[in-house]
């Protein structure tokens, strides 16, 4: 009856999702009657003159222990806001321990200090209406203290200690790994997440530190003294970039920065060394095989370009003309008027630290991919066989402008790209100098950097779909070199554990024991029809609902009709369609909730026991579970399952299986333990069934009749 758990389990989510749905509705507040709209006169209407933007003073100032300052008073509200940059990264980190950066600033703000430990910061935050953040990145780390301008002499003090004496208990370490581990488990759930993130390792080249990720071996690998020496390099004041925007006398203010941070050490600063890319263009087509979608995304290109290329504004005036927005040639040409995408996008990244990207990314119908893909390299090759208009030229000119505008807007963006800029290693007029390129670029100039720096016959193309509905279309781009985004508990390369031989004979004879005794007459002739009662752990909470289930093992026709809290829920799944009806309203079923259904379906006893000739079964001897003897059956498949049968009755008493838990953040064994045996229609079913994910119990289920119709 593992079935009819997967089925529950799955609820948890979609109730979870109803039960939004319906305090969205019940909640949205009243909208305010709407005026009638009433006829404008236009033509006599005088415009007031807008108001210059002055670019407001930034007063530097540094402390002996290379805390570089930057302050930029703004009496507009009684706010202050102290944002830091902090010259470290993962960079500095092993490819082994690969999450370390992230985690240790994550425990810091989360595990307080010593002086204010979490409960006590929280509390303390929460009165001042403040925010106190850590962040960190590839090539940089970030701090940010919000605070009323009232506030934030007291608050600065607290701030400082959370960042230089953070306890880093072990207790948050291990909750932030959990999480870690669960957005690791559910990474492979978005295609387009999937697209960027495979995509950066076949520019960057998959063991790079541009294009690592966070693996649940490397977690293992991390520990608090690791932790404890990457925060000893990175908190130091030659790493240390501090802007301060707000209420604020700035003489006044000075020394108490002063105070705050005169204790900080120096250190050494760190030397953002990334490996040189080792990038050779060629043309290659690659492909991840999603089974769980209906579309294809797309993204193709290859490296792009560094930041300080001279050529830097014919690029961004190239790439708006491809895949600006309304206004690109792949959106009125490729989308628009051929129909070929829902979505397309581009960019033709230029990297102060190391180089950019150049792609162009599509999201097309699986059986449009070859052509789509097509359609944007003939855009491509468009741009370097003849000039833009002066038109399109202007129009390019203004996109880019009215986007950059808001750049300048606010006190608080000056100061933000000025210390991007000195970060970086950028001139402080590095924006208005690109303005002033931008303006003086011609179509001519578009042209050249199109054939300059655009390989579209030299792109890497990568594929995210569905390898049954793409069929062998991909073929045509060259040999389909298929990647793997399997989440992997060990090294790629490690060795896989030894597994026990059994006894393939014997563990046949046992299943044909349980066969005939799960089905005594060897066949069922119709549906399996029973009705339960069951009882779910959430985390909100015990939730019970009713369930009335029907199965065709045949035609591996599911139905199943759930009586839950917010009214009743109806899943179906049949010819290896899925839908769901809530409320009366009808929607397919997300495809990543039919695989585990069907997924769990393979596993049932009833199902093990009608396909029992074609399955691989090893018997592996007499084990004891729950005090009780029962002879071991395993089921090699790719995810080995566990028969427990009872020799005496030979029922399939217990089951397990390794799964990984996204709420234990881990992986797991999952365990269904079936009592109280029941005959009806010639099938024995269990009319108790406790399932638990570790020692955690998380569901009860009581069937109350069974029979086959």
């Amino acid at each position: 009856m593992k079935t009819l758990s997967s089925f529950l389990l799955l609820l948890m989510f979609m109730v979870s999702c109803a039960t939004q749905e319906q305090v969205s509705e019940q909640t949205e507040p009243d909208q305010p009657e709407q005026p009638q709209s009433q006829p404008v006169d236009v033509e006599g209407l005088e415009y007031p003159e807008l108001n210059n933007y002055q670019i407001p003073e930034i007063e530097t100032f540094e402390l002996d222990n290379g805390i570089t300052f930057y302050l930029v008073e703004d009496s507009e509200v009684p706010l202050i806001n102290l944002n830091m940059i902090v010259r470290a990264g993962s960079f500095m980190v092993p490819a082994e321990k690969e999450g370390l950066a992230s985690i240790t600033a994550n425990v810091m703000r989360n595990g307080g200090s010593e002086a204010y430990p979490e409960e006590d910061l929280n509390q303390l935050l929460e009165n001042r209406a403040a925010q106190l953040e850590f962040g960190m990145g590839l090539t940089s780390g970030s701090g940010r203290l919000n605070a009323l301008k009232e506030d934030f002499a007291d608050l600065l003090p607290v701030y400082v200690d959370v960042m230089m004496n953070p306890l880093l208990p072990q207790e948050k370490i291990d909750l932030a790994k959990r999480q870690q581990r669960t957005a690791i488990s559910r990474r492979n759930d978005n295609a387009q997440q999937v697209g960027f993130r495979v995509f950066q390792k076949l520019i960057y080249g998959e063991n790079s530190p541009q294009a690592r990720t966070t693996e649940l071996y490397t977690l293992e690998e991390i520990t608090r003294d690791d932790m404890v020496e990457f925060h000893k390099n990175a908190y130091t004041g030659e790493n240390l970039m501090i802007g301060l925007v707000g209420d604020f006398d700035i003489e006044e203010i000075k020394p108490q920065l002063r105070e705050a941070f005169a204790e900080i050490p120096a250190g050494e600063e760190n030397e953002i060394d990334l490996p040189e890319i080792d990038y050779e263009f060629d043309s290659s087509i690659h492909f991840v095989d999603k089974r769980d979608v209906n579309q294809s995304v797309v993204l193709m290109g290859h490296i792009g370009g560094m930041r300080d290329n001279p050529d830097y504004a014919a690029l961004q005036a190239m790439n708006e003309v491809l895949s600006g927005g309304f206004s690109g040639r792949l959106f009125k040409n490729v989308r628009s008027d051929l129909g070929l995408a829902y979505s397309v996008f581009g960019n033709y990244g230029s990297n102060a630290l190391y180089p950019g990207q150049f792609y162009a990314g599509i999201f097309t119908r699986s059986e449009a991919t070859a052509e789509a893909i097509q359609a944007v390299r003939r855009e491509m090759e468009k741009l370097q066989q003849e000039p833009v208009t002066q038109e399109e030229l202007q129009d390019t000119r203004e996109s880019i402008l009215n986007s950059l505008v808001f750049r300048y807007d606010s006190k608080s963006g000056v100061l933000r790209q000025r210390m991007s800029n000195e970060y970086l290693g950028l001139p402080a007029d590095a924006f208005e100098t690109y303005i002033e390129e931008l303006r003086d670029v011609t179509p001519e100039d578009i042209q050249r950097v199109a054939n300059e720096y655009m390989n579209p016959d030299q792109m890497r193309i990568l594929v995210v779909g569905n390898g049954e509905e793409l069929g062998d279309q991909l073929n045509q781009f060259g040999d389909v070199k298929e990647f793997d985004i399997t989440i992997r508990e060990t090294p790629p390369g490690a060795e896989a554990p030894e597994v026990a031989e059994g006894d393939a004979a014997a563990g046949r004879e046992w299943m044909d024991r349980m066969a005939e005794a799960v089905i005594p007459g060897g066949t069922i002739d119709g549906d399996l029809v029973f009705q339960a009662d069951n009882t779910i752990q959430t985390p909100q909470g015990e939730m019970v609902m009713g369930l009335k289930q029907t199965i065709n093992f045949d035609s591996e026709k599911l139905v199943s009709v759930v009586n839950a809290p917010m009214g009743e829920i109806t899943m179906q799944i049949e010819d290896g369609e899925g839908k769901m009806v809530i409320g009366g309203n009808e929607r397919p079923m997300a495809p990543q909730q039919k695989q585990q259904i069907m997924a769990e379906f393979y596993r049932n006893h009833i199902y093990l026991a009608l396909n029992r000739d074609d399955l691989d079964v090893d018997y592996m001897g007499m084990e004891e579970m729950d005090g009780n003897e029962y002879a071991n059956v395993r089921v090699n498949d790719e995810i080995t399952l566990n028969l427990y049968i009872n020799p005496e009755t030979n029922l399939p008493m217990i089951t397990t299986y390794e799964q990984f838990d996204p709420q234990q953040g881990q992986t797991v064994t999952v365990r269904m333990v079936a009592n109280d045996w029941r005959e009806s229609g010639g099938v024995m079913m269990p009319y108790e069934m406790t399932g638990y994910a570790g020692d955690e119990q998380r569901s009860k289920t009581e069937v109350t009749s069974h029979t086959v119709e």
